[in-house]
């Protein structure tokens, strides 16, 4: 038998239900939307959840998309999956927990006595820890960004080559693989021995197809890589970046790019410039080094010192 919150599968069996985090402010019970797929035959346990933060869709179109995929008879192992991490942000469209005014992704592995995002991170992690591996699926937010697969353990912890492993697999075509703040699902599930991954499909706020669909491939790509799905598929070599340089704007006025995503840039190269509303150039902006062009604001607008993109560096293949 196999239970996630409400919902309870035996083998061959799948179920939906809630996983129990609190209660609203009209004291109403608040539970996440969870599934439970328990395979006819034994296997490992897969770990997945999307809208961590609250205004990143994408990956709840990834598990839209895949669930109704999944018969239990064809399955080895079990499959938890939390549909909406950061229910309070998603039902009002926002990126933080507005009860806390907190990143989910900052508060793992939570605290069953903390504040509304603890108890949140605590009741999904301790699902994480009854896991093998651990798909934790993101997008940019309000930036425009490539397709990439993040590794945020650090390159000297003991499951750093596993979470590469698993990010090579996913296969977006990019990975991240720079530590990360403290907090953060895929820094907390390897130091419970979790190999765990931060796909950002895609970014900007919306619903993008195409990013859904690459999510949708990646998690088919673990299901059949790890053994929960008879099959095979063949991994290739990912283009890694190691550190980022983020560019913000020396003037206030309109952005104009000249790369697009994933093009490569060379030291020295314009990236962007800053008009003023009549077209007329206040200030270009050269890459400091050489990178990748990862990601960028979604509007042009910008004041003195805002963030107007990012530049992948230290670029090898993995």
């Amino acid at each position: 038998m196999t239970t996630l919150g409400t919902a309870t599968a035996s083998p061959g069996e799948a179920d939906i239900g809630r996983l129990p985090v609190g209660e609203a402010r009209d004291g109403s019970d608040v539970g996440l939307p969870v599934a439970v797929i328990n395979g006819r035959r034994d296997g490992k346990t897969l770990f997945v959840q999307a809208v961590s933060d609250g205004d990143e869709l994408n990956g709840l179109g990834v598990i839209r998309r895949v669930v109704p995929q999944l018969d239990p008879d064809e399955i080895a192992g079990e499959i938890l999956i939390v549909g909406i991490a950061n229910y309070y942000g998603f039902l009002v469209g926002e990126h933080r927990n507005p009860i806390d005014d907190t990143k989910l992704n900052r508060t793992f592995p939570g605290n069953e006595s903390g504040t509304a995002s603890e108890r949140i991170a605590a009741a999904i992690f301790e699902a994480v820890t009854r896991s093998d591996l651990a798909l934790d699926l993101h997008q940019g937010s309000t930036s425009c960004m490539i397709n990439e697969t993040r590794v945020r353990c650090g390159s000297r912890h003991r499951l750093h080559r596993d979470c590469l492993e698993l990010a090579k697999v996913f296969g977006c075509g990019y990975i991240l693989d720079l530590k990360g703040p403290d907090g953060q699902l895929a820094r907390a599930g390897p130091d419970e021995g979790v190999p765990t991954i931060d796909p950002e499909l895609g970014g900007a706020v919306g619903w993008d197809e195409t990013s859904i669909q690459k999510g949708v491939k990646g998690v088919f790509n673990v299901l059949y890589h790890y053994g929960f799905l008879d099959g095979e598929v063949t991994t290739a070599p990912q283009t890694r970046a190691s550190n980022f340089e983020q560019y913000g704007s020396p003037a206030g006025g309109l952005v104009s790019f000249e790369f697009d995503l994933g093009d490569d840039v060379e030291r020295g190269d314009t990236i962007f410039t800053v008009t003023d509303p009549f077209g007329t150039v206040k200030a270009d902006v050269t890459a400091d080094s050489d990178g990748i062009f990862w990601r960028h604001r979604r509007l042009p607008q910008v004041a003195t010192g805002e963030y107007v993109c990012s530049v992948g560096t230290t670029i090898d293949e993995y």
